[in-house]
């Protein structure tokens, strides 16, 4: 019997908490927890190993990229959260996160060794100290036609404007235009919500 109302008691609690509102990291209030599909990139002399992602080769040249890329999206406001950490990089100006617009690139979070966080389109830095072994959380809200804000570690770091249209999100290691690896960066506590 005591066992019963113990089952009893945690199937309650679990009810409690599952009914709780979604709670974002940043900019509370309204969110809706929800888990979009993925697709897994890998080109070049990218490899995708669960939630590792490595660009084995030194070219600064071609395709190479190791990805998830999220389901596209229309109009309202998202919201991401992640946190990856470098295990190790012998490269550069490795793109780590993207908010990307389905007619082409959007926004795009990178890396230079040395831990400098940059945006690749004007080359704003937005953060420093993403070194080999530090952990990094970013999140990004993108309220489509007005504005992509990007927090790293719940501070906010950086705004532009957005357009309207479809975006979709994409995280991992992508050798940007200027950029090369070897790299490898392993992503967790990935989080989506809407509103």
């Amino acid at each position: 019997m005591k066992r019963s109302c113990a089952v009893v008691a945690l199937a309650a609690a679990g009810l409690t908490l599952a009914a709780l509102p979604a709670q974002a990291q940043v900019e509370g209030g309204g969110w809706t927890s929800y888990e979009p599909t993925f697709s897994v990139q890998q080109r070049g002399c990218g490899t995708v190993n669960g939630m590792t992602f490595t660009l084995t080769c030194s070219t600064g040249s071609g395709d190479q990229r190791a990805e998830r890329r999220y389901a596209t999206y229309t109009g309202g406001t998202r919201q991401f959260e992640g946190s990856f950490r470098i295990t190790s990089m012998a490269g550069s100006r490795i793109s780590l996160k993207q908010t990307f617009k389905t007619t082409g690139p959007f926004f795009m979070l990178a890396v230079e060794r040395g831990g400098r966080l940059y945006a690749v389109h004007g080359g704003d830095t937005i953060a420093t100290g993403a070194t080999v072994g530090a952990t990094v959380r970013v999140n990004t809200v993108h309220q489509v036609g007005s504005q992509h804000r990007t927090y790293i570690n719940g501070s906010l770091k950086h705004t532009v404007s957005s357009p309207s249209g479809d975006f979709y999100d994409k995280f991992g290691s992508y050798r940007t235009a200027s950029g090369k690896g070897p790299v490898t960066t392993v992503w967790s506590g990935i989080k989506f919500w809407r509103k």
